[in-house]
């Protein structure tokens, strides 16, 4: 082998290997992290280089939201020197280790903070590409109060609705309905949707009447809320007891009716016979009234 080619080779091998040892390269100690919502987080990015030179080192950190996943914001960047902040983050974000490293503080977390956030690290000319890493934030948040809720028919045999719906809460809390009182029963729970049960009650009787209660519970904790049903029963009876009712009131109708008919006969018939009695009356006093006439024509 030609000498001078040998030396070729090993010096490409050695700059190869040299420029290999200066990449920068990006590591995230966590591939995931959660917070409450509320207390501050550490979002790791470490990165290693052999050049002694960060003058012109950049980082950048993005988020891409759950909700917007393919519409990632600037969280905080490093450029020149110079630490610049999206203005959402604004007084709650910031560096703790520069310019050794990427890690950044979140302070004051808020749900719409959760997503999956991008350390992106150059340090010209180090390389030509720069490193990046990944890592999921999880902001978890407590149940919030639920909205209990009932509507329907509460007469024996009717139906009702219970429903519940939590607004808040991270992860989604599942929802459970039971019947608390006067005794305490599981009852099937119907989800319309992610943070929304419902159950329906059909044929209701008087043991349905009693104190419900919904649980909305995630790992932060549990609240409930409370529907007090009241089912209305006919007492026992009450259907002879009305029908004897209104037979005694049909009995009196009739017998005043019968009443009047007797009067208004008695009373027709003692008009009639006032005027026989007075008919006869005049018959009399016309005989008396002509009968002198009568004598006087005979005696003369």
């Amino acid at each position: 082998m030609d000498p001078s080619r040998g030396g070729w080779m090993v010096w490409t091998l050695c700059a190869s290997l040299a420029t290999q040892n200066a990449a920068l390269r990006v590591s995230m100690r966590e591939s995931s992290v959660e917070v409450v919502r509320g207390d501050s987080v550490l979002l790791p990015c470490s990165f290693s280089t052999s050049s002694s030179r960060l003058s012109r080192l950049n980082i950048i950190w993005t988020l891409a939201r759950f909700s917007s996943p393919g519409s990632p914001i600037q969280v905080i960047v490093y450029d020149h020197r110079q630490v610049i902040e999206d203005p959402s983050f604004v007084g709650r974000v910031g560096f703790t280790g520069l310019p050794l490293s990427a890690d950044i503080l979140l302070n004051d977390s808020r749900v719409s903070d959760a997503g999956v956030y991008r350390c992106v690290v150059n340090n010209l000319p180090e390389a030509a590409d720069p490193g990046i890493g990944e890592l999921q934030l999880s902001v978890l948040e407590p149940p919030s109060l639920p909205d209990c809720r009932w509507d329907g028919d509460v007469d024996v045999g009717g139906s009702v609705r219970l429903s519940c719906s939590v607004e808040e809460g991270v992860p989604t809390p599942d929802i459970r309905w039971e019947k608390v009182n006067p005794e305490e029963i599981s009852l099937p729970v119907n989800m319309e949707g992610d943070s929304t049960g419902s159950v329906q009650i059909v044929n209701v009787s008087s043991q349905t009447s009693g104190l419900y209660r919904c649980s909305a519970t995630n790992v932060l904790g549990t609240e409930n809320c409370y529907v007090s049903l009241a089912v209305y029963t006919a007492p026992a009876g009450s259907s002879g007891l009305l029908q004897g009712v209104l037979l005694t009131l049909t009995m009196s109708l009739l017998l005043l009716a019968l009443l009047a008919l007797v009067l208004w006969l008695r009373r027709i018939g003692q008009d009639g016979r006032w005027r026989d009695r007075k008919a006869e009356e005049e018959e009399c006093y016309n005989e008396i009234r002509y009968t002198p006439t009568l004598m006087k024509r005979s005696f003369v």
